[in-house]
């Protein structure tokens, strides 16, 4: 099969989506298939065209270190259609997501769309407070729009995801549970003592235990909540990843006198990430905003036992005391916590569990759902282009 996936966001860009896509397209190639990513170039107004990767020139917006691009110049649309694809994957609603759209009505591909991001939880980026009613009825017409009227098939990576659109949009159509998955291996993997006691002494780490969480450091990611409970948990709190809220959570460390128990690692490269996951002993997490949340399971896949608020996003992969626990309020965050640390055996137990419960998130598993999605896809769309055909719609072209 041939496969255009189409992003605002890919590698090198770290994030949850450009996480996403890298596994999927991984994990498609090793069953066969040929991968090609549309997305925006990070670096500029150039086009770039290299294995397999077209780059189309976008700005940035002012989130994060995200471009959008609405130029989709002759150029790109003669690659895109040497390509001969069978299906189109869109993973994003706007910028190269609308480009998804008008090559999928242009060429007869069927269009599968991937909803990754609860915008009603970052619209306080863009509208700094104001309009908050008028934005979420807005980003509820455009979500609908993009998911629900113009792709053949929509996949979302949790049940969290599924009942946005079954329960508050109240869509019809089909919606796919799919959970993005990893390499499992890149987070299990050993690495050497003396490696890890070098990153240790570097982050100056001694004999503690260590609580981790990784992820962007926004308001949406709660991890003020981490720090200001943190006083009563005799561990060190290592929180790797940049953002906005860096600065005040960093203030806040200081304000609350933990500068000797917290520490701040700013972005780590991805190829890094793996062995800083081996430093700590617990993963943690309050955040109420994540679709699936992938670190989580990459703690898993490197044995971690996960300690994560009960929001619907950590209800498939974190089963309680098993491989971690989903906690409620403070109170139990600590309790959990400090029931993990005292308790080595528990420890060592949920630790074991952790890795065994990673597997079905591999990126083999995760290739394989979407493909048969795919296969859904090319059906309907070949059932649709037969009507418009029979109908004789002189409009019609097929590849």
């Amino acid at each position: 099969m041939r496969i255009g996936i189409f992003s605002d966001t890919y590698i090198p860009q770290i994030n949850g989506v450009s996480t996403s896509i890298e596994m999927l397209r991984k994990g498609l190639e090793k069953n066969g298939h040929k991968v090609y990513i549309v997305t925006v170039n990070p670096r500029g107004l150039k086009y770039k065209y290299d294995e397999n990767v077209l780059r189309i020139p976008g700005v940035p917006i002012g989130i994060f270190d995200y471009r959008l691009t609405s130029v989709y110049p002759a150029f790109a649309i003669k690659t895109i259609k040497s390509w001969n694809l069978d299906i189109i994957h869109s993973q994003t609603e706007f910028g190269i997501g609308t480009f998804a759209r008008i090559i999928s009505k242009q060429l007869n591909i069927p269009l599968v769309h991937t909803y990754h991001t609860m915008y009603e939880d970052y619209i306080h980026y863009i509208t700094k407070g104001y309009f908050k009613k008028t934005s979420k009825k807005l980003v509820e017409y455009l979500t609908l729009f993009y998911c629900d009227s113009t792709a053949t098939e929509l996949i979302v990576p949790t049940k969290k995801t599924y009942d946005l659109f079954k329960e508050k949009y109240k869509v019809k159509r089909n919606v796919h549970i799919i959970p993005t998955g990893i390499e499992i291996e890149k987070y299990s993997k050993n690495y050497s003592l003396d490696k890890i006691n070098k990153l240790k002494k570097s982050l100056k780490i001694n004999d503690e235990k260590v609580l981790i969480f990784v992820g962007r450091l926004g308001l949406e990611k709660s991890v003020d909540f981490l720090i200001e409970n943190h006083k009563k948990i005799n561990a060190k709190l290592l929180i790797i990843g940049d953002g906005p809220e860096r600065t005040n959570l960093e203030k806040l460390v200081k304000k609350l006198k933990l500068n000797d128990k917290v520490i701040f690692t700013g972005k780590v490269a991805l190829k890094d990430i793996g062995l800083y996951y081996k430093l700590g002993d617990i993963f943690v997490t309050a955040s109420k905003t994540e679709t699936q949340g992938l670190t989580v399971i990459e703690a898993l896949a490197a044995s971690l036992p996960v300690v994560a608020i009960n929001d619907e996003s950590f209800v498939e992969p974190i089963k309680n005391d098993y491989n971690g626990y989903l906690f409620n309020d403070k109170k139990e965050y600590i309790n959990y916590i400090n029931s993990l640390l005292d308790d080595k055996n528990k420890l060592a137990r949920l630790s074991i569990n952790a890795y065994e419960s990673s597997l079905k998130f591999s990126n083999k598993v995760f290739a394989s759902n979407v493909l048969k999605i795919y296969k859904i896809a090319i059906k309907k769309g070949r059932k649709h282009l037969f009507k418009r055909l029979f109908k004789g719609d002189k409009n019609d072209s097929s590849r």
